[in-house]
């Protein structure tokens, strides 16, 4: 049976794939097809609706920039809300009718003499695309732990990317595994009817207030009469994440050295504020430098540990056993239910998510951890014609992954442009601009929290197996764009 062909192949249904089909139904490209192995579109926001689940980017920020939503009911919207957001933009945008659901893609190889990918999906159908963008995301691979006993354990277990919605706490004995963001957004929620709840916790997180709020309806409906208000409304907490960012990964500067220890003096002031055990507090402050790990916003998880209920165990597992677990100061802790706020396998199962063969049968993982992780642009690597990957090392744009996708739509659309006017069909990074390009990023990380601070203890996913942090790309959105949009055509070999 002859494959399906598309002009194009994307992986991923959530927000990146959402805005990658969108830019080439732009550039007039209409024979594409948008594969996910979910049921559903959305991504982390359709697999991920544990109790508590919100944005931790205010949404006037988290949006595509081509599409400010007037309907958000607080400055920090719900998980269910920025679902319903990415259904009406792959609505309105005819997205959706490129999706199919319930497929699984295996892995991908470049056809050298055909100039085309050969995507092999699960079902064991093969697909051939003269374009493949993978879009699947930093946060797509879950992590079970590697824990003595963790399978015998006798009662329910749940990871938080895989909640159960039947599931009840009241009255249960729980405990949760993990003080990531998740977590935070989850720990006060199950505290509200869990009979007990122990927290288990390997590092402590910085922590500061939410400042959230609900719009009102009157809010709403002048966003909608003047988009330029919202648009204003953006500018302002864009510049404040911005900031923020600038706070908490410059360190050579004398100036935002100060402004990171002023961050972390105000999560301190909001842990004294919320806890009066000196013990407590001492056990939930984290000792790394502010910006190593991803920090969080929360009102209620530092006031939840004063509850006589909720216990925090810092100490560590030996194992697990049917019943419960043990302990590492030999103690147990008897359960009927674990919850697993564990978060993701980000480099060993992500980087890529799929297996992704390119020239002279170049494996991509196999590549990448043998000659570091790097990317031009956060999109591009040499040896891999006619592929853009969306979550690459060097791609993530700050705390907003719609930064990231804006630049990233602007970097197809230059590519895409260029490829149109000279009636050409493939391209490829030259390997001299990617090492330029990883040249200047290694050199911006180095004046960043990541080399110069105290982030030895942080167990950061923004770090590799190699101990570098080549996930985010050091630099304010603003420069990202324009680079994105005037970078030189010559860095690509087009053909």
């Amino acid at each position: 049976m002859t494959p399906e062909r598309f002009d194009a192949v994307i992986v991923g249904a959530g927000f990146g794939g959402i805005g990658a089909a969108i830019q080439l139904k732009r550039m007039g490209i209409e024979d594409f097809v948008l594969l996910d192995r979910e049921d559903d579109l959305g991504g982390t926001w359709y697999v991920n609706h544990y109790p508590g689940l919100a944005v931790d980017v205010p949404t006037t920020t988290y949006s595509y920039f081509f599409e400010p939503n007037p309907n958000w009911s607080r400055l920090f919207s719900t998980g269910d809300e920025i679902k319903q957001y990415a259904d009406d933009v792959a609505d309105k945008y005819g997205v959706r009718k490129h999706i199919r659901f319930n497929t699984t893609v295996e892995g991908a190889r470049w056809d050298e003499d055909a100039k085309v990918w050969r995507i092999a999906l699960a079902d064991g159908d093969t697909l051939t695309a003269l374009y493949l963008i993978t879009a699947t995301g930093f946060l797509s691979q879950p992590k079970t732990p590697e824990i003595a006993g963790i399978t015998d354990f006798a009662g329910k277990i749940i990871h938080t990317t895989d909640w159960d919605d039947s599931y009840d706490p009241q009255g249960r004995r729980v405990a949760i595994i993990g003080t990531g963001a998740t977590a935070v957004q989850l720990i006060p929620e199950l505290a509200k009817k869990a009979a007990d709840l122990t927290v288990y916790q390997r590092t402590p997180i910085w922590v500061v207030p939410k400042l959230d709020f609900r719009i009102s309806e009157r809010m709403k409906r002048m966003f909608a009469r003047v988009p330029l208000a919202q648009r204003a409304v953006r500018a302002v907490t864009d510049a404040i994440y911005e900031f923020f960012i600038y706070v908490g990964l410059h360190h050579r500067q004398f100036l935002f050295r100060r402004l990171n220890i002023g961050a972390s003096d105000v999560a301190k002031l909001h842990r004294f504020i919320s806890i009066r055990d000196p013990e407590l507090r001492r056990k939930l402050t984290p000792d790394y430098d502010f910006g190593c790990k991803r920090p969080t916003f929360s009102n209620s998880y530092y006031r939840i540990f004063t509850k006589p209920h909720v216990h925090l165990q810092a100490d560590g597992i030996d194992h697990v056993e049917p019943d419960g677990i043990v302990n590492n100061d030999g103690t147990k802790t008897v359960i009927d239910t674990l919850v697993l706020a564990t978060g993701f396998d980000l480099w060993e199962a992500n980087f890529p998510a799929i297996e992704v063969i390119g020239r002279e049968g170049r494996n991509l993982g196999k590549w990448w951890r043998e000659n570091r992780f790097q990317a031009y642009q956060g999109v591009s690597v040499p040896y891999f014609p006619n592929y853009l990957s969306l979550a690459s090392p060097y791609a993530f744009l700050g705390l907003n992954f719609f930064n990231t996708m804006e630049y990233q739509m602007r970097h197809m659309d230059r590519l895409f442009g260029e490829l149109k006017r000279r009636k050409a069909t493939t391209f490829e990074i030259t390997e001299d601009a990617n090492a330029r390009y990883l040249e200047r990023m290694t050199e911006l990380i180095g004046d960043s929290v990541f080399t110069v601070g105290n982030c030895a203890t942080a167990r950061s996913y923004y770090f590799n197996p190699q101990g570098e942090a080549t996930l985010l790309r050091p630099m304010p959105t603003r420069t990202a764009i324009k680079e994105a949009s005037k970078y030189p055509l010559t860095d690509y070999q087009i053909a």
